[in-house]
């Protein structure tokens, strides 16, 4: 099965020149956590609520005078319409991610994919790989948490 057949394509898109406090405002109506940015159809960022917050108290100005562009992450990880799901289940696995865009061929945005999609199909098919061992970033950054909590009690001690 590949991303095309599980996809949304009925998705909202901000606009770079959007200030932040519309990108909010539409999060908030949509229950949404992140947003992808579009311009001309062709994806160009992604912001989310932290990248909101951060942004607005960061440069001390209100969420109406800063633009998404200013804030969104430029970045952007996506995939291919024709990918497969189980490869798509493994980067949502490796990036950390929950929402992946969904581009064509011609890497114009038409959806978006979420692990809830892709975990949906895990119980049609219990042997894909939807989501298993910790990826070794996880590892590190758990093990690195556990040596500053260490640290921390060694210092309070």
């Amino acid at each position: 099965m590949k991303v095309g057949d599980v996809m949304r394509p009925d998705i909202e898109v901000l606009n770079p020149d959007d200030s932040l406090g519309t990108a909010a405002q539409l999060m908030a109506d949509l229950d949404l956590e992140a947003l992808p940015v579009s311009e001309n159809n062709r994806l160009t960022g992604m912001i989310t609520g932290r990248d909101i917050a951060i942004r607005v108290v960061a440069k001390s100005r209100g969420a109406a005078e800063i633009t998404v562009r200013e804030a969104m992450s430029s970045e952007v990880l996506y995939c291919f319409e024709n990918e497969p799901i189980s490869d798509i289940a493994q980067k949502m696995n490796d990036w950390w991610v929950r929402r992946l865009p969904v581009v064509n061929k011609d890497n114009r945005l038409i959806g978006i994919v979420s692990l809830a999609d892709v975990t949906s199909l895990q119980a049609a098919a219990p042997t894909s790989r939807v989501v298993g061992e910790p990826s070794q970033r996880l590892r590190a950054v758990r093990s690195k948490r556990h040596i500053r909590l260490n640290r921390s009690a060694a210092v309070a001690a």
